[in-house]
């Protein structure tokens, strides 16, 4: 995993991935106590950044691995990122996906054209039934967060976050980035790394779902106690991964951990100040730099929105903190 893939996943996105923008508002600086900048990937294809990943994966398969058709696990965003590619690639896709996901990802990701299964997260090891079923089907298993391909199409958000800041003039900040299993943050601070050295980049998580906050300060593997239970069901993963840990440890500063009420009010202002609707589990970033000032330095900060995928009672739940 290097900048070179990155790059040329970036040449197979052109044209595919929309060059999301990078939004501001004085009201959220305030808040802030330092100007923030969301970078509104909430508005990608398919409503997240997974997009990116799943075309790339899908777009570096040879013919004969799409011959076979493809497999996917995911709680939603990445099923629909990778749907979505394969359906454009004339490609079988089946997704493994849990059971208590939003039903608008699941009904999404069916819409797109893939054959979902559903699993128990909480008492069947979704790793496990992949594998499994990879076998009995003869699939092609595109990874959600640690696959080469899927962290260079992810990395992609990084070299436009670069540009963008560069026309800003911003030359240091911290950027906030929503983490799971580490892909898009190890992508992100792989491209960065190269084009704009003075960030730094710090995984978001939210309580309880800490693993990788835990994993940084303690320089091993750590591992979350439970698999479910938080409204950030996006970024749910027991372990960082394999690839993207070491990429973790050598560029990203400590994490940040958020409460379920700062990601609730996080999405309530981005759509009262920014007019953007995020999921839970796409606003932990931008609850870091609005609730957690003391955790950060610099004059700037930029937080990855990673996705808009969020069902009406739990966006309705959001709305109300504002009362």
């Amino acid at each position: 995993m290097n900048f070179d893939r990155i790059q040329a996943a970036a040449i197979r996105l052109s044209g595919r991935a929309r060059v999301t923008p990078l939004l501001s508002s004085p009201f959220l600086d305030k808040i802030a106590g330092r100007q923030v900048w969301v970078k509104a990937e909430c508005l990608q294809h398919t409503g997240s950044f997974k997009f990116r990943g799943g075309w790339a994966a899908v777009s570096a398969l040879s013919a004969e691995e799409k011959s076979r058709g493809i497999l996917a696990y995911s709680s939603g965003n990445h099923a629909q990122g990778v749907a979505y590619a394969a359906q454009e690639h004339g490609v079988a896709a089946t997704i493994l996906m849990p059971s208590d996901a939003p039903e608008i990802k699941i009904q999404n990701t069916r819409a797109l054209g893939a054959e979902v299964i559903l699993y128990d997260r909480s008492t069947q090891d979704r790793d496990a039934l992949g594998e499994a079923l990879r076998r009995e089907k003869n699939l092609s298993l595109i990874k959600p967060f640690d696959d080469p391909e899927v962290i260079a199409g992810q990395g992609t958000v990084g070299l436009e976050i670069a540009q963008q800041a560069q026309v800003e003039g911003i030359l240091e900040a911290d950027v906030l980035v929503c983490c799971g299993g580490g892909g898009l943050t190890s992508g992100v601070a792989l491209a960065l790394e190269k084009t704009a050295p003075l960030f730094t980049v710090r995984p978001v998580e939210p309580e309880g779902f800490d693993d990788v906050t835990r994993s940084l300060e303690m320089g091993v593997h750590q591992t979350n106690k439970t698999a479910s239970g938080s409204i950030c069901d996006a970024i749910l993963t027991p372990s960082p991964g394999q690839i993207t840990f070491p990429i973790l440890k050598r560029l990203c500063g400590p994490g940040i951990v958020v409460t379920e009420l700062e990601v609730l009010q996080a999405m309530a202002l981005a759509f009262q100040r920014l007019r953007i609707v995020i999921e839970p589990g796409g606003a932990v970033s931008l609850a870091a730099a609005l609730f957690h000032g003391n955790e950060l330095s610099g004059a700037h900060v930029i937080c990855i929105a990673t996705g808009g995928n969020t069902d009406p009672a739990t966006f309705k739940a959001a709305l109300q903190t504002l009362d």
